[in-house]
């Protein structure tokens, strides 16, 4: 079930409805989440639910035992049982085709002549993220950072919250179970600003993303012809751009929808196009994917208490796996790869060479970090390395002999949408929507929701799943 469906619409209204009425006791009001959760996973492919209860299971059983076991062995046993069974569902299925076709390339290598049948896995939606999430849970349980989950209806319902289940904010367990312990009942205002909430957000994706963007990115990267250095940088902008509305679009709807429930979920994006450098984009892009490796990848590998090789090592390890942790992919590991470098350099820079930052360069160095995250862009879209390469070559004109496929009306809107992007982001990169809309008169903020909500069934869209479902 997507946000941008009227399935979804009808389904939203029927659970808000049921939620607030006052016959159903709090206990009531939190099964018929949960329930509402399953049914919302299930529409895509009913069987899958069952990999969430498995999860939900092996974590909760795991999560009752750390809590009272203070044997270490057995408390490494048990947080081993967790991490084992849930990755082991996202090794299956999401690297199982990705392993087979790389052992058959390595077996091949080799002079042994072996052809493997793929196995055409199902991905699960959302495996990664509701993976990760009921993993923190374990893992925080372990160190003692938390209590475990007072009921086990408490934590099914964080596992499986559906407004942000299939693509995030990855919620920790600290930050959503406990919210769950009182009655939870939106304000008027926090009703109403989540209502506004989910219309920016799928403004965001509809408008935004589908109807302006993604025609362009897609005919750029979809064609098997050597590119126009144009058309290379036009078609990469252009996913730059649809990537952005697309994500940070989902997240704008389940902060909303979870906020018109009385439920607080963190932010997401802060505007990462403004980004004063790469440290600087990953406390912005996907906030709660960059500090869930933060704090169980990059910091367990050693962070920066062990020198500076051991730091470089762990933030490459750390880009690299977020780069696997994206797609199947080699193309994902050298996008990857690159933030690494990218890090690391800047690391290099601010030791070795470093400068105040103001504001008369600012914008320019946020313009050239926006850039290099244009550069890694191709290797995330890009079907494959060659594509890839070669809409390389054709942006830094290595090529000289590319085709244009473009129309100027598509050079122009993407020139436009990205231009108006860039600088919005740097406009806002020190505040937020909310704060803005404190300072503007009610019927202003009247005829921009009245615009956005025109503009949604004016574009109506054609039901295009959100990007990261794939992730």
């Amino acid at each position: 079930m997507l946000f941008n469906s009227l399935s979804f619409i009808v389904f939203l209204v029927i659970v808000l409805g049921l939620y607030y009425s006052k016959i159903f006791s709090w206990t009531s009001k939190k099964r018929l989440l949960l329930l509402a959760s399953y049914i919302f996973y299930g529409m895509w492919n009913p069987p899958l639910v069952i990999l969430l209860w498995i999860s939900t299971m092996v974590d909760w059983t795991a999560g009752k035992r750390l809590a009272v076991e203070v044997n270490q062995k057995k408390r490494k046993l048990w947080l081993l049982l967790s991490m084992c069974v849930n990755l082991s569902f996202l090794a299956f299925f999401k690297y199982g085709d990705f392993f087979l076709e790389n052992f058959t390339v390595l077996v091949n290598s080799v002079g042994i002549d072996f052809q493997a049948r793929p196995m055409d896995i199902i991905l699960p939606m959302g495996i990664s993220f509701y993976t990760f999430q009921t993993m923190s849970y374990t893992i925080d349980m372990y160190k003692g950072k938390i209590e475990r989950a007072r009921t086990f209806l408490d934590f099914a319902l964080y596992v499986t919250f559906f407004p942000q289940l299939v693509a995030g904010p990855i919620v920790r367990a600290k930050d959503l179970i406990t919210q769950f312990y009182e009655p939870k009942k939106a304000t008027v205002n926090q009703f109403v600003w989540g209502l506004f909430l989910l219309t920016i957000g799928l403004f965001q994706k509809v408008v935004m993303a589908d109807t302006l963007l993604s025609g362009t990115a897609d005919s750029v990267f979809g064609s098997d012809k050597l590119l126009h250095g144009v058309d290379a940088w036009i078609g990469t902008l252009a996913f730059s751009g649809q990537i952005f509305f697309d994500f940070a679009g989902y997240s704008t709807c389940a902060i909303g929808i979870a906020l018109m429930l009385g439920i607080i979920l963190p932010d997401n994006f802060r505007y990462p196009y403004a980004s004063l450098g790469f440290s600087d984009l990953w406390k912005r892009w996907h906030i709660t994917l960059s500090s869930w490796l933060r704090d169980y990848l990059y910091i367990p590998l050693g962070g920066n208490r062990h020198g500076i090789t051991r730091l470089y090592v762990a933030l490459m390890l750390t880009m690299l796996l977020g780069g696997l942790w994206h797609g199947a992919a080699w193309t994902f590991i050298v996008w990857g790869g690159l933030h690494g470098t990218y890090l690391i350099l800047e690391r290099l820079q601010r030791q070795y060479l470093p400068f105040k930052i103001t504001k008369w360069n600012g914008m320019f160095l946020a313009l050239t970090t926006y850039t290099c995250v244009n550069i890694t862009w191709i290797f995330f879209r890009a079907p494959n390395f060659d594509k890839a390469w070669n809409m390389f070559k054709s942006m830094f004109y290595m090529q000289t002999d590319g085709e244009k496929i473009l129309g100027s009306f598509d050079i122009v809107k993407v020139s436009v949408i990205i231009s108006i992007l860039f600088l919005c982001h740097w406009v806002m990169r020190n505040t937020s929507v909310k704060e803005v809309s404190l300072k503007t008169s009610t019927w202003v903020l009247g005829i921009v929701w009245t615009i956005m909500f025109m503009l949604i069934v004016i574009a109506q869209g054609s039901g295009e799943q959100f990007i990261y479902f794939q992730f």
